[in-house]
């Protein structure tokens, strides 16, 4: 870690995105569109507002068109260049900064969310990184409104308390199968030392109806703990099992994270998280409303 920054940021992108068939069986669910942003150029913004310069994409041998989006495309800027298009040639060039490079971790088999935290650790090696699940968009406002994203928060909060952080938010009690649950002990407004981590409970055994969402930062310590984890639910590695282990050696946080959290991962969240954009749109904002509220009627 340099001055504060999260240099690396891990994406796990390797899923099949079943839950958006027949559309994922060529588009990665991570570059479905929300307006004109695939959600992963969300989560890279995030990632590089955090100080990422390096972004680890763990994915499977089918899935290239994450790095066909984050590479150069000569013709399509050339053409641009040539044509005055100097808005839509900004845009296109401006995916990713310059100072920030891409690395692509294959993940031979589909072993938990876990397992493709572990195959990202050649790149990590022993310093603290970030996990992002880019189909959690958090939004905190639009970009240059100069409210930190929820990863740059939990960064803060880990270099402060020398802590791992685990971005929750408060879930309906009959949700919490769907979740890793925590039970926790505030220390501030916002943040919580975790005491416990449950994968998926029943709703009638959960310790609280706090969830683990799609943020983690973790210490390079965390591979060790993975590495040494059984297969849980399904047969797969969980990395809350890991976190579960880390407890007794680091503390681990819960952060209440400041923005609003999408589930894009289901398409009811992926119409509410374009809609919400839409409204947060300038050019398109009015139509939008007017269009709402018409519907509505």
């Amino acid at each position: 870690m340099s001055n504060g920054r999260l240099r690396k940021v891990v994406f796990p992108v390797a899923g099949l995105g079943t839950r958006f068939l027949p559309a994922t069986k060529v588009v990665a669910k991570e570059m479905l569109p929300v307006l004109d942003r695939p959600l992963i150029q969300y989560a890279v913004d995030e990632a590089v507002d955090a100080g990422a310069d390096t972004l680890i994409f763990v994915t499977n041998r089918y899935k290239h068109a994450i790095a066909d989006y984050f590479d150069k495309a000569y013709e399509l800027e050339s053409k641009l260049a040539r044509s005055g298009k100097d808005e839509l040639l900004a845009l296109v060039q401006g995916t990713l900064p310059k100072h920030v490079r891409c690395v692509f971790v294959t993940q031979p088999e589909a072993l938990g969310l876990g397992h493709a935290v572990l195959c990202a650790r050649p790149v990590v090696g022993d310093e603290p990184f970030g996990v992002v699940l880019a189909d959690d968009l958090i939004w905190n406002g639009n970009p240059g409104s100069g409210r930190p994203g929820a990863l740059r928060q939990m960064n803060e909060v880990a270099m402060r308390e020398d802590a791992g952080v685990l971005a929750v938010e408060e879930v309906p009690q009959a949700d919490t199968g769907k979740y890793g649950i925590v039970d926790a002990e505030p220390i501030s407004e916002r943040a919580a030392r975790i005491r416990l981590v449950v994968e998926k409970p029943k709703p009638e055994v959960a310790p609280s109806n706090l969830a683990i969402v799609g943020r983690y930062v973790l210490p390079g310590s965390i591979f060790g703990l993975l590495e040494k984890t059984r297969p849980g639910a399904g047969g797969e590695i969980q990395l809350t099992d890991a976190i579960e282990d880390l407890l007794h050696e680091k503390p681990v946080l819960a952060y209440r994270f400041e923005g609003t959290r999408f589930d894009c991962g289901n398409k009811l969240g992926l119409v509410k998280a374009t809609v919400h954009m839409a409204l947060n749109d300038p050019q398109i904002a009015a139509e939008t409303r007017r269009h709402l509220l018409g519907a509505a009627q």
